[in-house]
């Protein structure tokens, strides 16, 4: 993989998204320990791997390690190694994870439920570079990259007694935090793509969903994150293989539970129900016909210049001034009105049609109280 296409493996054009990989290529060369905290199911580990790949370690090896996952009797012989005869069952001489990834990078996955006395022991490592095989009197050095990561939040561990500062502090050199999928709904779109293609079954077309459907996939708060995402994309390449999805036609029972709330609320209101009623803005048919005798007697100055402002909607300036901030939040505010009337209320209909973020939009009609009968605004 070229470095070019390595640091896109975390989907997304979201500010969010792109800020991940900006950081992830300035701290890439590094040898400082990165935290990356983060919901479940964010992609901590596909950073990780990233951080990996982007840097000058990447030719050596990338040892991922789940710290719930390996028992405590077993997670220090599985971090650091042990010789023959170290314990029962020690039949032979055991390389650690930390010699494993000698020269390049290891990551610590969970870090927060690691056990306290092996914290001690981790934070002797990242101190003195070197590691303990059980059973073995003579330290052994390991040039590697530490990488860990948590769901946890650390500083409220420290203060309930169940992790420790000095090793938080020592871990915490480069902070990198991971979006939750519900915070970058505009990513939904491109990851359903990506997932889509990725989950082809017996080279039949990926599956293709309506807009209404990815819209509803949008709203949705995605507790899973981007992992349940992608066992969605799944399950419907698996039982509708190269269909086109519309959230209508799926089976409530193949739904999250949210999702099927989405979907009851909106077959209880069909899209005929739902679309908007908003003022119809003025019709104009040629620049003089919005232009009375009254207003003519009104006009200082240049006419014709006046006239073609008043025809474009814009007033001419009174001698008292006017509040421009008022008097461009009433054009924007037009402009929304008549965009969601061309498209039937269609919130990403309408974002694309004023070249705005679906996001930014729907911050505007709750900032000009035109979310009522508009279709999908819900995904905000």
């Amino acid at each position: 993989m070229s470095k070019a296409s390595r640091i896109t493996s975390f989907k997304g054009a979201s500010e969010a998204a792109q800020s991940i990989r900006d950081l992830i290529s300035r701290v890439a060369n590094s040898n400082a320990t990165v935290l990356i905290t983060g919901e479940s199911g964010t992609g901590k580990e596909l950073v990780a791997r990233a951080l990996h790949d982007e840097s000058n370690r990447a030719g050596a090896n990338f040892v991922p390690i789940n710290c719930t996952a390996i028992p405590k009797e077993l997670i220090e012989s599985e971090l650091f190694g042990h010789r023959k005869g170290a314990f029962t069952g020690a039949m032979n001489d055991r390389i650690g994870r930390f010699e494993l990834a000698h020269g390049g990078t290891i990551f610590l996955d969970e870090i927060g439920d690691l056990s306290m006395d092996m914290q001690v022991k981790l934070l002797r490592v990242l101190q003195e570079r070197t590691v303990d095989p059980v059973g073995s009197h003579k330290p052994v050095h390991v040039d590697v990259r530490v990488v860990a990561a948590t769901h946890c939040d650390l500083e409220a561990q420290i203060v309930a007694g169940r992790f420790r500062e000095d090793l938080y502090y020592r871990l915490n050199v480069l902070p990198l935090k991971t979006p939750a999928l519900r915070q970058r709904p505009d990513d939904v779109p491109e990851l359903l793509a990506h997932f889509s293609r990725s989950c082809v079954q017996n080279e039949a077309p990926p599956i293709t969903f309506t807009e209404d459907f990815v819209d509803a996939l949008q709203a949705y708060a995605w507790p899973g994150n981007v992992r349940e995402l992608s066992n969605l994309v799944d399950r419907f390449s698996t039982l509708f293989s190269g269909q086109h999805l519309s959230l209508s036609t799926v089976p409530a029972d193949l739904l999250p539970r949210g999702l099927a709330q989405l979907q009851a609320e909106r077959c209880a209101h069909p899209a005929t129900s739902l679309k908007p009623v908003l003022p119809k803005p003025p019709k104009v048919t040629s620049i003089y016909s919005a232009v009375t005798p009254s207003l003519l007697d009104e006009l200082e100055g240049n006419p014709v210049e006046d006239i073609i402002m008043l025809a474009q909607g814009i007033s001419c300036l009174p001698a008292e001034g006017i509040s421009l901030k008022d008097r461009l939040a009433d054009i924007e505010r037009d402009l929304i009105i008549q965009a969601l009337a061309r498209t039937e209320g269609n919130v990403s209909q309408t974002a694309r049609l004023l070249n705005l973020q679906r996001t930014t939009l729907i911050e505007k009609l709750n900032k000009y109280d035109l979310r009522q009968g508009v279709l999908n605004v819900s995904a905000a």
